[in-house]
């Protein structure tokens, strides 16, 4: 059984799958390379937004 992914992420939940630190994902939302929305006050990031981030990545890798 596969578990599917959540449509919005949390900032602790995109820390874990870039592996990076709180810091990093709220500067790359700050910058604009990570879309992020406010629901109710609280930071989400369409898990659409981390598979693009992470593909527009490995596009500028190769």
């Amino acid at each position: 059984m596969t578990t599917a992914m959540p449509d919005l992420l949390t900032v602790p939940e995109v820390m874990e799958r870039l592996n990076v630190g709180r810091t990093k994902v709220h500067d790359l939302i700050r910058t604009r390379r990570l879309v992020s929305i406010k629901v109710d006050g609280c930071r989400r990031i369409p898990a659409d937004a981390v598979r693009a981030f992470i593909t527009g990545q490995i596009g500028e890798a190769a």
